[in-house]
C-alpha cells in the first residue's frame, strides 16, 4: 500500500502562502488624474485582465488598442512583454490603423507564463518634425521651432552611441547656423541620415502605461494531438481476466500506426470492493466483477499506487519509456474521489462529508447512485492538508514522466482548486497539460478553461446538423473563447455512444472522425471506435451496452469491418498538414445544402491551405455547388488551381469560385483538399 503522505505542522505556513497563491484578487490601477493619454479595449484580455490568455509556442499575438490623447502632440506606443519570473521588458512597437486605433505583433518563444502590457507616450521628437514641416511649408517664421529643436538634439544626444552622438552634434551646428530659415531648417528635417538619426531612441512626455496583463504560453501538444482512450484491462486476450500494462506495451505499435500521438488511460489504480458495481452499471456485482476503474482505493493503495492485475510500477515505467519510443505521450485520469476502501477514509474522514448518523456519504446524482464512490469535501476543517495532498498525487505521476492529465469532471469540485493546483504544477512544470473532462453548462466549462485548463472537453459529440456545427464553432474559435478556451472533440467516450453512432454504421464514425479531427486540432477517439462498436445499452440511451467501464473485455482488433487503415489515412493527413495542427484559424464556405459542409484551414503564411468538404448524412449521396473564395489566396479569375485530396490522391482542376461537389458516404464521405497554387 502506498503511504499517504501527511503535511507536518512546520509548514503550515508555507501551505497558507500556496493555497492563496493562484487565487489573488485583481484590483483595478486607481485612476491618474494628471493621465493625458488614454489606453482602451485592449485586446486580447480575459475579464478585464482577471485570467490571463493562453498562446503556442512561436504563435503570433496580435494585440489592438484604441489608444488618444488631448492636444495636438503625435502619440507613439509599444507592446512589451517578458517572461514572468523575469525582469527585463522587450518592445514592440505599435503601428496606428487609424481611428485611434493601434496594433503590434510579437512572438513567445518559450513555454512559459508572460506578462505584456502597453505603454504610450507623447513623442516630442515626432511632435516637432511635424509642427517645423507645416510651420515652414506656411512660410511662417520657425526660429523658435529651431531652437527647440537644438534642445531636443541636445536631449538626444546623451541616449546615443559615441559615432552617431558625433554626427548628431554636426547637425545640431547645422540647424543652429540655419537661424529659422524655412528652406534650411526643412532641407535639414528632410534628410534621411538626420532623421535616422533623430529616430534612434524615442523622446518620450506623459508617459501611460496599461496594467500587465497574464499570458500562458503553451507547448504545441497543448493545440494539436490524436488521443487514443484505451482500458489497460482491456488489452488482453484471455476472456474473464483482466488485460495488463504489458498488454498495453503490445498494442502501442497498431495504437502507432493508426497515427495517434497520445494514450489516455482511465484510472489504473486499485479498485474498492465496497458497493462494487456490476456488469451494465447493475449495483450489485458478482465475486468476477472487477468494478469500475473511477472507484478508486483499497487496502493495496490509492491514487499514488497501480492496481495489481495490472501490474507493476516497473511495468508502468517500462510502458511509458516505450510510448515515448513510439513518438507517444501518455496521459493519466486524474479522478478526485475515493472508494470506501481507500486508505484516506481511515486516516482522514474529516475529508470526506458525514451523514448525521456519522457514516460518510456516497455521491449521487438523482436518479443516478454512486455508492462506490465518496466525494471529498475540498472546503473541509482539514482543508489545506486535504488540497496539498492533492496537488502530491499530481507530482508523483509528473515525477513518472506524465505530462498530460485528464481531469474528470472538475465541473463538480471547487473552481478555485483548479485555478490553485494548476497554477501550482505549471509553475515548476509547465509543459503539463490539463484536460478538463467537463460536459457542464456553458458558464461552468468556460471558467475551467480561464483558470488553467489546457484543453476542454466540449458540446461536439452533440452537434451533428449543420447549423449546429457553424454555430458553434463560430462561437469557439470566432469570439473571444478562442483566446482561452481549446476545444478537444472526443468522437465518443465510454460513457457517451451518440444516436448518429448507433445508426449510421461505418459511414457515421467515418464522418465524424473527419469532422472531429479537421474542425478541431485536437480530437480523440474511445477504443472500439476503430470496430464501429455501436450497441446501445437500452433504445434512447448512450451507454454502451456491456461496457468494459465495468467488466473485462477482449476485442479481436483486425476484425472484419474495422476501419483502422482510413483511421490511419486520416491522421498521416493531419501529421503532415500543419494547417490542420492549428486551431483558431478556420473559416466556413458557403453551400446551400444542408447536408454539405465546407471550411478552410490554412497557415499564417498561406504555404498550406486546406478545404475541407463532408457530407453529414451517412445514407445518401448530396451534391451541391462550393463557393470557393478564391481571391482570398491571392488566385486571379484566370488562373486554374488545382485541389489534390488528400483521402484518395486525386487531383482536380478548379477555376472560379464555383465548384460542384458530390459525395457519396460508402465511398467517399469527404475530401480533404490541398490547394496548389
Amino acid at each position: 500500500m502506498s503511504p499517504v503522505s501527511t503535511p507536518t505542522k512546520p509548514k503550515r505556513l508555507y501551505r497558507k502562502a500556496s493555497l492563496t497563491r493562484a487565487v489573488k484578487k485583481t484590483e483595478p490601477p486607481p485612476l491618474d488624474l494628471t493621465a493625458a493619454i488614454v489606453i482602451e479595449d485592449v485586446k486580447p484580455q480575459i475579464d478585464g485582465g482577471l485570467y490571463p490568455v493562453k498562446s503556442i509556442v512561436g504563435q503570433a499575438i496580435t494585440v489592438q488598442a484604441t489608444i488618444y490623447r488631448d492636444g495636438c502632440q503625435i502619440l507613439a506606443a509599444c507592446v512589451k512583454f517578458k517572461e514572468a519570473s523575469q525582469s527585463a521588458w522587450q518592445e514592440v512597437p505599435l503601428g496606428p490603423l487609424g481611428d485611434d486605433q493601434w496594433q503590434a505583433t510579437f512572438i513567445p518563444t518559450k513555454n512559459a507564463r508572460y506578462v505584456y502590457t502597453i505603454e504610450a507616450w507623447s513623442d516630442l521628437m515626432a511632435t516637432w518634425l511635424d509642427r517645423t514641416e507645416k510651420k515652414g511649408r506656411c512660410d511662417l517664421a520657425i526660429k523658435s521651432e529651431a531652437e527647440e529643436g537644438l534642445h531636443l538634439l541636445t536631449e538626444l544626444q546623451e541616449k546615443l552611441e559615441k559615432e552617431d552622438r558625433q554626427q548628431l552634434a554636426k547637425w545640431s551646428k547645422r540647424l543652429s547656423r540655419s537661424e529659422g530659415i524655412s528652406e534650411e531648417v526643412l532641407r535639414i528635417i528632410h534628410d534621411p541620415e538626420f532623421l535616422r538619426l533623430v529616430k534612434q531612441v524615442p523622446l518620450k512626455s506623459e508617459t501611460s502605461s496599461y496594467r500587465n496583463l497574464e499570458l500562458v504560453v503553451d507547448r504545441k501538444r497543448a493545440e494539436y494531438g490524436s488521443w487514443y482512450e484505451m482500458f489497460p484491462r482491456s488489452q488482453g486476450t484471455i476472456t474473464g481476466k483482466s488485460g495488463t500494462i504489458r498488454d498495453c506495451i503490445r498494442r502501442l505499435p497498431d495504437i502507432k500506426r493508426m497515427g495517434f500521438n497520445v494514450v489516455y488511460l482511465p484510472p489504473i489504480h486499485p479498485i474498492g470492493m465496497t458497493h462494487r458495481k456490476g456488469k451494465n452499471n447493475a449495483l450489485t456485482a458478482d465475486k468476477t466483477s472487477p468494478g469500475s476503474p473511477w472507484a478508486i482505493g483499497n487496502e493495496e493503495g490509492g491514487h499514488k499506487s497501480i492496481h495489481p492485475e495490472l501490474g507493476t510500477m516497473e511495468d508502468f515505467d517500462d510502458f511509458v519509456e516505450a510510448a515515448n519510443d513510439f513518438g507517444i505521450e501518455i496521459a493519466l485520469d486524474y479522478a478526485l474521489h475515493c472508494s470506501a476502501d481507500h486508505p484516506y477514509v481511515k486516516l482522514h474522514p474529516n475529508w470526506f462529508y458525514s451523514l448525521p448518523d456519522g457514516s460518510i456519504k456516497y455521491a449521487e446524482d438523482p436518479p443516478q447512485k454512486y455508492l462506490d464512490i465518496y466525494p471529498f469535501n475540498f472546503n473541509c476543517g482539514d482543508r489545506e492538508a486535504l488540497w496539498i495532498e492533492l496537488k502530491r498525487i499530481l507530482e508523483f505521476w509528473v515525477a513518472k514522466g506524465i505530462r498530460i492529465f485528464h481531469v474528470s469532471n472538475p465541473h463538480i469540485k471547487p473552481l478555485r482548486f483548479w485555478q490553485w493546483v494548476i497554477s501550482e504544477i505549471q509553475r515548476d512544470h509547465p509543459e503539463v497539460i490539463f484536460l478538463a473532462e467537463a460536459f457542464t453548462d456553458p458558464h461552468r466549462m468556460k471558467f475551467l478553461a480561464k483558470a488553467g485548463f489546457t484543453q476542454s472537453y466540449t458540446y461536439f459529440i452533440w452537434r451533428t446538423h449543420k447549423w449546429e456545427l457553424r454555430d458553434y464553432l463560430t462561437e469557439l474559435v470566432g469570439t473571444n473563447m478562442r483566446d482561452y478556451f481549446r476545444g478537444n472533440f472526443f468522437v465518443n467516450t465510454p460513457d457517451i455512444l451518440h444516436e448518429y453512432l448507433q445508426r449510421g454504421g461505418p459511414n457515421a464514425f467515418k464522418i465524424r472522425l473527419i469532422l472531429a479531427g479537421t474542425l478541431s486540432s485536437s480530437y480523440g477517439i474511445h477504443s472500439g471506435y476503430e470496430l464501429c462498436e455501436n450497441t446501445p445499452r437500452q433504445e434512447a440511451s448512450e451507454e454502451y451496452l456491456d461496457s468494459e467501464k465495468y467488466q473485462y473485455k477482449v476485442r479481436n482488433w483486425n476484425r472484419s469491418g474495422n476501419i483502422k487503415d482510413f483511421i490511419a489515412i486520416f491522421n498521416g493527413v493531419r501529421a503532415r498538414q500543419p494547417a490542420l495542427q492549428q486551431y483558431r484559424n478556420l473559416k466556413f464556405y458557403h453551400t446551400l445544402n444542408d447536408d454539405i459542409l465546407a471550411y478552410g484551414k490554412w497557415t499564417p503564411d498561406m504555404s498550406n491551405i486546406i478545404v475541407t468538404v463532408v457530407n453529414l448524412d451517412p445514407f445518401h449521396v448530396h451534391e451541391d455547388l462550393l463557393h470557393f473564395p478564391f481571391l482570398d489566396f491571392g488566385l486571379q479569375f484566370w488562373q486554374t488551381y488545382q485541389m489534390i485530396d488528400l483521402l484518395t490522391g486525386a487531383k482536380y482542376d478548379w477555376r472560379g469560385e464555383r465548384q460542384y461537389i458530390r459525395l457519396d458516404p460508402y465511398h467517399q464521405p469527404a475530401h480533404i483538399f490541398l490547394l496548389r497554387k
